[in-house]
């Protein structure tokens, strides 16, 4: 699996979230766009020219301590904040990202499916936790297999001027 499950830490109604480095990617044929039922909205977007944070805690060597949260990216980035919707039954198509999206997952439950998992087996990630897509060529699906809408919020940081989701080829894996 190529992305990690956390749970949501909120404190007096702010997420608290840790990124990664951004990644390129190139684009992708045979595209499998977000089905009906899958509304996204960008509620933020901003530009850095360098992004550098760390919030390390004690001697650099200090494994357990040190660069608990730790975000570099050292070219231009686009930061975005995404508040996704996806009605029961729909799924956000086959895509990635050219880099890394932190997911926290706000109602329902997030079916996710890896583009290289030959078995097809999603992963469960319930309101209250969330996880991260590292970007670059990670294919993934996100699918709302219960009765109640699914909703997500995410935090992407992208190559300057790189567009923020590219479809992907259906892997074959799955029969939707």
């Amino acid at each position: 699996m190529s992305f990690k499950t956390f749970k949501v830490s909120l404190l007096s109604g702010s997420l608290v979230l840790g990124a990664a480095v951004a990644l390129h990617v190139s684009g992708v044929a045979l595209a499998t766009p977000a089905s009906a039922g899958f509304v996204s909205e960008i509620l933020g977007r901003s530009f850095f020219e360098r992004i550098r944070l760390s919030t390390a805690h004690g001697d650099e060597d200090d494994v357990v301590t040190a660069n608990l949260v730790k975000i570099l990216a050292r070219d231009p980035s686009d930061v975005y904040m995404v508040r996704n919707t996806v009605a029961p039954g729909a799924d956000s198509g086959w895509h990635t990202h050219p880099g890394p999206s932190i997911v926290m997952v706000t109602s329902g439950t997030a079916s996710v499916y890896e583009g290289d998992d030959p078995s097809c087996t999603p992963v469960a990630v319930p309101a209250g936790t969330g996880f991260i897509d590292a970007g670059g060529t990670h294919v993934h699906l996100v699918r709302n297999a219960g009765s109640v809408p699914l909703v997500t919020v995410a935090f992407q940081i992208m190559p300057t001027g790189a567009a923020r989701r590219i479809d992907a080829a259906n892997p074959g894996y799955c029969q939707f």
